[in-house]
């Protein structure tokens, strides 16, 4: 994804098709034409857009995206184009599946386009700006000079080649207005993708970009080859991690356990799909950060999100001991072989079990909500490896 795209002038516009609502899809990689398929299968027209000619003009001419979702055919009802402008005009929804680290000046790009208009803007990023910690509604926000009721975002345990070969998942959406997610999920949704609500932006997001974290520690001690216990360890005391810092920012504390945390989780650690669990493999097995990020076809978000996390979590008092090594490891400052040992505590004083926000009977919650990770892990495990593409 380009860092500078510009508005390049309309060469003869994608034309409307007659009688489906139109929307718009800012970004081509695996995922942003995944969604576009969950939308167009839904009974929308969707307009892709993709920064390279190629990409644009083989969805467009041969509804395939050969690079990004290899075998899949696309419905008739996406179109492709390189240009903004094109993608953009008449759409009543946009949705944005850009590199987080890319999105604040694509928005740039954006904003004269849409200006004057009161369409949702939708997010399908798991990341946060690694330069000001913001997530990237609050980015959205500040670029589009829009109001955050307008904003939604998706989250939710969506690998983008299962969604692809149509295998029935979930997703949660989520915006400060009722209103607005109740409009995005009844278009993001058909016979095998199904939408929930929530107006818990904060915990939505950061749920999507906390277990991307866990996913590459989760990474590293398979491709140091530990087994299922220090792996159900990690995501289980990951769990308390994210729940900790996400209520520290004004999350609420269900949210965690529910598609954009807990599902979510548990998708991305357990499948050989999730770009992030990928990541960690591979610094598990001695690359460097530099070697790890030069072998990625696409950008594995939870690498560039582990400082600003870990910056915010300080500033909010919140231990993260896993993120911490990931971190190290990601430094060059611990052989990845040495984060097991370490999950919890860097002392021999026993500590309890709940999260530091558990209060009354969340703690029960919370305790459920591990139980079903370990049965769904324990049962997924093979289903994973048949995923693999």
């Amino acid at each position: 994804m380009s860092r500078n795209p510009s508005p390049a002038p309309k060469t003869g516009s994608v034309p409307r098709v007659s009688g489906l609502p139109r929307v718009a899809v800012i970004g081509s990689g695996s995922w942003g034409t995944t969604f576009g398929k969950v939308l167009a299968d839904g009974g929308a027209h969707v307009v892709m857009w993709a920064r390279r000619a190629e990409v644009a003009h083989e969805i467009q001419a041969g509804h395939r995206n050969s690079q990004y979702l290899p075998g899949i055919n696309l419905p008739r009802t996406m179109s492709g184009t390189s240009h903004l402008s094109e993608a953009l005009d008449g759409a009543d929804q946009v949705y944005l599946a850009i590199s987080s680290q890319a999105l604040r000046q694509n928005l740039k790009a954006v904003r004269p386009l849409i200006a004057g208009s009161d369409v949702p803007i939708v997010s399908l990023m798991k990341g946060v700006e690694k330069r000001t910690g913001l997530r990237m509604s609050q980015v959205i926000e500040q670029e589009l000079h829009c109001d955050p009721a307008r904003i939604a975002v998706a989250s939710g345990p969506n690998l983008a080649l299962e969604i692809a070969r149509e295998q029935p998942t979930a997703a949660v959406i989520s915006s400060s207005s009722q209103e607005t997610a109740e409009a995005v999920a009844r278009r993001a949704r058909n016979a095998y993708f199904r939408t929930f609500v929530n107006t818990d932006v904060i915990g939505t997001e950061f749920g999507g970009v906390l277990k991307n974290l866990i996913a590459v520690a989760i990474g590293i001690v398979d491709g140091v080859g530990y087994g299922e216990n220090t792996k159900a360890s990690i995501i289980t005391r990951g769990l308390v991690e994210m729940t900790d810092f996400a209520v520290a920012q004004g999350a609420q504390h269900e949210t965690l356990q529910g598609l954009a945390g807990l599902g979510d989780l548990i998708a991305t650690c357990q499948s050989p799909l999730s770009r992030n669990n990928t990541a960690g493999r591979l610094l598990g097995q001695g690359y460097s950060f530099q070697d790890v990020v030069k072998q990625m076809d696409q950008t594995a978000e939870g690498l560039a999100s582990v400082a600003p996390i870990l910056q915010l979590a300080r500033e909010a008092g919140v231990s993260m001991p896993i993120v911490e090594q990931v971190k190290m490891v990601l430094d060059g400052a611990m052989d990845p072989r040495h984060i097991a040992p370490h999950l919890t505590t860097d002392d021999d004083q026993p500590t309890g079990e709940r999260t530091q926000n558990d209060q009354g009977g969340s703690g029960g919650a919370l305790r459920r909500s591990l139980q079903r990770a370990f049965d769904q892990l324990r049962n997924g495990r093979g289903s994973a490896g048949r995923a693999r593409p």
